[in-house]
């Protein structure tokens, strides 16, 4: 059984990793991170991250985007769940609903949908991708 020094230690290992996908790339299904995520081609699902997600000028996203904190400069078709701060970068495209606790949006930023600012609830990954059964997944969190 794993103490509580190596679950801490382990959980900010996952939180402090960081994806990439290029430009160029095409990625067809959902992703799921503990960690931040920076996206240049296009993605055509959805993103959860418990942590960061950067989308760059070029990228493309049609599918809900779900993450703590995220800058946008990209395209985005879908809702856009935020659970601190967004920041739409003057080059961003947002075409679906915004849910965040704090916005910032420059000028030239464009935005069609509904804003609702305050708390927003936890994002919950599936226990999927971490290779552990759900008894295994309570017990590391305990």
């Amino acid at each position: 059984m794993l103490t509580s020094k190596e679950q801490k230690r382990a959980a900010d290992e996952i939180s402090n990793s960081s994806n990439v996908i290029g430009k160029g790339t095409v990625l067809e299904g959902n992703i799921e991170t503990y960690g931040n995520i920076r996206i240049e081609g296009r993605v055509n699902g959805n993103i959860k991250s418990k942590s960061k997600i950067a989308l760059g000028t070029g990228s493309h996203v049609e599918g809900n985007i779900s993450a703590q904190n995220a800058d946008i400069e990209g395209e985005v078709k879908g809702r856009v769940d935020i659970s601190e701060l967004l920041v739409l970068k003057s080059t961003a495209v947002v075409h679906g609903d915004i849910i965040t606790g704090k916005l910032v949006v420059e000028p030239g930023a464009i935005f069609n949908g509904t804003c609702k600012m305050g708390t927003v609830k936890d994002i919950k990954l599936s226990d999927s991708g971490n290779g552990l059964k759900p008894q295994q997944q309570e017990a590391r969190m305990n």
